[in-house]
């Protein structure tokens, strides 16, 4: 059932729960009359009925994704057959930077790359609907063509997954760059939102001093590992062992991720040094 966030904006979540999508997707009904779908979500026959259900009679002039991950778009051609709306997104799926051999396998198990926009956005793009309109707001990091939409006038955005109240984002290179998604959260920043929906979870009602927090933890996590390598720690598995011995094991592969991009990101500003290609089972010192 259709949970209303506000006049002309209701939630849906499909039923995908798991350790890294928590309750599961969250699909976004935007409009009055004639409405627009953001996240789809997965392939999941359930959901689409619900969808249909719930929009009725009413016609779907737009299907936006936040981003090309397998638990947010696929449903998009299914519902853009029955609806005829078009497919909107910030272009295919593609890496932060050129993938290395061995991650071509875990970039394709992430990514929708059969998403092909109808639409292709760009940074501050206004879609324009039946008494509201969203702005485009470019957000890589979790993924390169993540984009975060504002409700114009109201103080809202649709955060995706770069901004959840329930977890901090998974950054996976090459899916996703750590750089990136610090530019990203001061991108948020400068918007001064009253309210923040995302891909998963409930709302953020504090947005500034939430994405404050996030920073916070970011650069904290970021001492934290220099501090592990000054320690004699030399490789991420260790790192994570100590970093993240009170997390549910299942997320020790995920934060595996996030500290190797952190660990690009202190490569790329010559505080580190990796012997070796860099990845995961990488050795690493401080410069």
């Amino acid at each position: 059932m259709p949970v209303e966030i506000m006049p002309g904006v209701s939630r849906m979540t499909v039923n995908n729960p798991s350790p890294f999508t928590f309750h599961g997707t969250n699909t976004y009904l935007v409009g009055k009359g004639a409405v627009a779908i953001i996240d789809p979500g997965p392939e999941d026959d359930a959901h689409l009925a619900a969808l249909l259900g719930a929009i009725g009679s009413r016609p779907v002039t737009h299907i936006i994704v936040t981003h090309t991950h397998r638990d947010h778009s696929p449903l998009t051609r299914r519902l853009a057959e029955i609806t005829g709306a078009p497919l909107l997104g910030f272009g295919p799926h593609r890496p932060s930077r050129h993938p290395a051999a061995h991650e071509l396998a875990q970039l394709d198990a992430a990514g929708d790359t059969d998403f092909v926009p109808d639409v292709t956005l760009s940074d501050n793009d206004l879609i324009e609907g039946d008494g509201w309109a969203l702005r485009a707001i470019h957000t890589p990091g979790h993924a390169s063509n993540h984009c975060a939409f504002a409700l114009e006038g109201t103080g809202v955005t649709f955060s995706g997954d770069h901004v959840m109240a329930w977890s901090t984002t998974v950054v996976a290179p090459p899916d996703g760059s750590m750089a990136d998604y610090m530019a990203s959260l001061d991108k948020l920043l400068e918007r001064d939102d009253r309210l923040l929906l995302p891909g998963h979870g409930g709302p953020v009602t504090k947005p500034v001093a939430f994405l404050r927090g996030l920073r916070a933890h970011r650069k904290m996590r970021e001492r934290a590992i220099l501090e592990r390598l000054a320690m004699g720690d030399r490789t991420i598995p260790q790192i994570v062992a100590t970093l993240y011995r009170d997390t549910d094991p299942r997320l020790h592969g995920a934060a595996a991720c996030s500290v190797f991009a952190h660990m690009e990101d202190l490569l790329q500003r010559n505080l580190v040094i990796c012997h070796g290609q860099p990845s995961i089972n990488a050795e690493y010192e401080l410069a």
